[in-house]
């Protein structure tokens, strides 16, 4: 069995569709469907069937999978274990994905403990979505990646969810806002300019439904996908803005925003998504060792 077809196949059913697959492996999807038939001449059985402009695994393609996840994520230990093993003074690449819905400040102390790890390290870090960053993850072009939730139940891809923490959400402000807020809170918030995450991201559909158990119709002057850009609009006095507590003491020291009232009934949490059952990174471990111990105490 050629292997380079195995990995084809792989990547063909975890992106569910040969054109998609294509795309992540820079080749035409005619070339990617005649390796794949190489394969299932190969192994004498049908790894796809069409379902309408789709394709499915059969049954003989669903057992092969198993078997490619537990392949491939062997060797990407194996990748991993010889990075290690550079020669002194060689610096490591690690690669990390980081959720768009994951706050700025969140990220940053949850990965900076990884530079100091006793081997020379490269973060190339890369934002986005996170089903495409699983995705880039399964084809191990990601080493790591940080999220505000577990793998999606959808997601066909053999990783290993590992909770770093969990912080209840708050609601902060500038000081020209704080005093007024905190009268009646969160009744207040129907008054007030309020500054909302996007419509996509999880704590947002949270907080609708916490304001809509309050009855509060909240007077929103902008909603943002990127956190940075709500805490810029915050510091200045623009709306009021929600962040997790365990945030507090550096939204006061670098953006000015005083906490108004915490939400204990809603509740964010932040995992490590690797490939890794049992972490063996040394920058992996420092981020988990440091997130439970300092960000989120334990």
């Amino acid at each position: 069995m050629n292997f380079k077809h195995l990995h084809y196949f792989w990547v063909a059913a975890h992106a569910g569709g040969i054109v998609r697959a294509g795309e992540q492996l820079h080749i035409s999807p005619q070339t990617l469907s005649g390796q794949i038939k190489l394969l299932e001449e190969a192994l004498d059985k049908k790894l796809f069937r069409k379902s309408g402009r789709n394709i499915e695994l059969t049954d003989a393609g669903r057992l092969v999978l198993d078997y490619a996840d537990e392949i491939f994520s062997l060797g990407s230990e194996l990748e991993s274990a010889v990075r290690r093993e550079n020669e002194s003074g060689a610096q490591t690449r690690f690669r990390v994905g980081i959720a768009d819905s994951v706050p700025k400040a969140i990220a940053y102390r949850l990965l900076e403990p990884a530079l100091s790890a006793p081997v020379s390290l490269r973060m190339i870090c890369h934002e986005g979505k996170l089903h495409a960053l699983l995705a880039q993850l399964a084809v191990h072009r990601l080493d790591l990646i940080i999220a505000d939730a577990p793998i999606p139940a959808d997601v066909n891809i053999k990783a290993f969810n590992h909770r770093l923490g969990r912080s209840t959400l708050s609601c902060f402000g500038a000081p020209a806002l704080v005093q007024t807020a905190r009268k009646r809170f969160p009744l207040s918030l129907g008054q007030l300019p309020v500054l909302l995450p996007g419509t996509e991201s999880a704590v947002r559909r949270k907080l609708d439904h916490w304001l809509a158990s309050h009855a509060i119709s909240p007077r929103i002057v902008g909603e943002f996908d990127d956190g940075a850009m709500t805490m810029a609009f915050g510091r200045e006095g623009r709306g009021l803005l929600f962040a997790p507590t365990a945030l507090e003491s550096q939204l006061q020291a670098e953006h000015k925003l005083t906490m108004v009232g915490q939400i204990n009934t809603i509740v964010e949490e932040f995992y490590a998504i690797s490939i890794e059952r049992r972490i063996s990174h040394p920058a992996v471990a420092m981020i988990m060792d440091a997130a439970r111990s300092e960000l989120f105490n334990g």
